[in-house]
């Protein structure tokens, strides 16, 4: 019986699974089937919490295809309102250590729960070989590809996941469903990558959809939330060391990027506890 809380952060939803007393281990068949909205529990991935010999908790992230992920932005807000709401770790300012490193947080509390949560997200990586992707050299801004036989101006970013921002005039018409795995899964990304299309809303006010590597196009994506308001700051589009609003399908993130880090604050929800035989 295998019991689990399902979470959300701006509509990007994952199954949590608490590992702190218990080891569990989970094939990426299961993963699949968890994560399947029709037949399983439904969501973008499953999220397991571990105990940590580094800091308060471990997160590992697994997506929608059942490969694991170096962090997730909106599933370490909820790992951290998981463990304060349960009582597992009661403090404001958390750590919490994820495949990219070791992330702080700090939790704004409500009614004895948390709601909200900012996370330094470390700094940007710029450099083509760090994201990874395979374009000469110091940076990679407004650089110009061919990817599906289309011409783009990509702005690459790594915030623990790689990413390739593009600004368009027009998110809504997008067929995100074609264009997405051509991203993805194009030469140039030997990783693969997220890919961000982003609308200018207003100066510091961005709107985006993106398609994640792995899982398709979501409701939300911290890391690419990031890595969007890092590409607007270097292409001249809003202002650093600023609140930069981005609007999601699924809610609103607060982005702010500094010489000394990006950090991200949003909402985190609880949807519901359950169990399910595997």
């Amino acid at each position: 019986m295998l019991h689990f809380t399902k979470m959300h952060g701006c509509g990007n939803d994952y199954i949590y699974i608490n590992c702190f007393d218990a080891e569990v281990n989970l094939s990426q068949s299961l993963i699949v089937q968890l994560s399947n909205r029709h037949t399983g529990i439904g969501g973008d991935g499953v999220v397991l919490i571990l105990r940590s010999n580094v800091a308060d908790a471990k997160m590992k992230m697994f997506n929608l295809d059942g490969s694991e992920g170096n962090m997730c932005g909106n599933a370490i807000r909820c790992v951290a309102k998981y463990l304060y709401d349960n009582g597992i770790v009661k403090k404001e300012e958390m750590r919490i250590e994820t495949k990219s490193g070791v992330k702080e947080l700090y939790l704004f509390i409500k009614n004895e729960q948390v709601y909200s949560v900012k996370v330094n997200m470390g700094r940007a990586e710029l450099a083509p070989e760090k994201i990874p992707v395979k374009l000469k050299g110091k940076n990679a801004i407004a650089k110009p590809v061919t990817i599906g036989g289309k011409k783009y101006s990509i702005t690459c970013v790594s915030m623990g996941n790689p990413h390739a921002v593009n600004f368009v005039k027009n998110i809504v018409k997008l067929n995100l469903q074609k264009i997405g795995p051509m991203f993805e899964n194009n030469r140039l990304f030997p990783e693969k990558v997220n890919t961000e299309f982003v609308e200018l809303a207003g100066r510091n006010n961005l709107k985006m959809r993106v398609w994640e590597r792995g899982s398709g196009e979501t409701q939300a994506c911290g890391t690419g939330a990031c890595a969007v308001a890092v590409a607007a700051v270097l292409n001249g589009h809003c202002d650093k060391d600023t609140d930069i609003k981005v609007q999601l399908p699924g809610g609103e993130l607060i982005i702010r990027y500094t010489d000394e880090a990006v950090y991200m604050t949003g909402n985190c929800e609880k949807v519901f506890d359950g169990k399910m035989m595997v």
